[in-house]
């Protein structure tokens, strides 16, 4: 083999290793905007409603109890009480309801995937948030691992504690559940018939997406990522007022113009006839008579 021979032989290893070395360090993506699963996890067991209780914890640290019902677990401190962890899960139990209205099959495929893509939410006493550096560290693993979109603060009686529960069981249920579920229709993706929905309400200044409207300029990981939280927080509006809960319980503010069923199914008619051929038949409004005890 000639000298140029060899030169090129051994540039060629070179190239073919680095390469390799450079596949090697490209870490690969595990969540669509930064909270949902892409592969699944979570085991499904047989009993898809079960609620298991509060139990002590080291699985999902530093948080040490959890309690799992309807394919979403909760986590919390010591400092959350185990009424409010209790109220929460009754909560979303009534969320999945059987009845005549509902799609046993559908319903039973909105938990599963609850369940393999394992919907986490963490329940903070208030605002406080703070983690020690240790605590930071074993939560990014803990995040890695699960489908994390927002938090549940445990509030003083009174203070928007309903739209603080209800909200947010809405954002792991549209987020995961009726993302996997229903793609097509309450996808976090820009061909779904929800951003679609959204674009809509936004350019009937419906809906006030603020910073959000900038995701057009960003690069793809930050544009997904504030996509991903404009349309769970759009998805959670929607299927709110939808539920007649924006006059007694709603946040006071301009970011959502529509308080009423009735004018949503006027203002928004395309997505209130998806929300009827899709949630209305795996979902149901919370007795009221629960959410009236996060008042007390």
């Amino acid at each position: 083999m000639s000298t140029r021979q060899i030169f090129y032989a051994i540039l060629s290893l070179i190239v073919f290793l680095g390469a390799c070395s450079s596949e090697k360090t490209v870490p690969e993506k595990t969540h669509l905007g930064g909270c949902i699963l892409i592969s699944p996890l979570g085991e499904v067991p047989d009993n898809l409603y079960m609620n298991s209780g509060i139990v002590p914890t080291d699985e999902y640290k530093p948080f040490t109890k959890k309690l799992t019902v309807c394919g979403i677990t909760m986590v919390g401190r010591d400092d959350i009480s185990d009424d409010f962890m209790r109220r929460v899960a009754k909560t979303i139990t009534e969320v999945f309801p059987h009845g005549s209205t509902i799609d046993d099959a559908l319903q039973k495929e909105v938990l599963r995937n609850m369940y393999k893509y394992r919907a986490l939410i963490p329940l903070y006493k208030g605002r406080d948030r703070d983690f020690s550096h240790a605590e930071k560290a074993a939560w990014d693993n803990t995040r890695s691992q699960n489908s994390v979109c927002d938090i549940i603060m445990e509030l003083e009686p009174g203070t928007g504690q309903v739209n603080e529960v209800v909200e947010h069981i809405l954002h792991w249920v549209t987020d995961v559940g009726l993302h996997y579920t229903f793609p097509d229709e309450w996808g976090i993706s820009e061909t779904s018939k929800l951003y679609q929905a959204m674009r809509e309400a936004v350019d009937n200044k419906y809906y006030y997406r603020g910073r959000s409207g900038q995701i057009e300029n960003e690069d793809p990981e930050r544009r997904e990522r504030r996509l991903r939280v404009t349309l769970q927080e759009f998805a959670y509006w929607f299927i709110f007022t939808a539920w007649n809960l924006m006059e007694p319980y709603g946040p006071k503010g301009e970011e959502w113009t529509i308080k009423n069923r009735s004018d949503l199914k006027a203002k928004l008619p395309q997505l209130y006839e998806v929300y009827e051929q899709t949630v209305v038949k795996v979902m149901a409004l919370p007795n009221l008579s629960t959410l009236e005890e996060f008042m007390n």
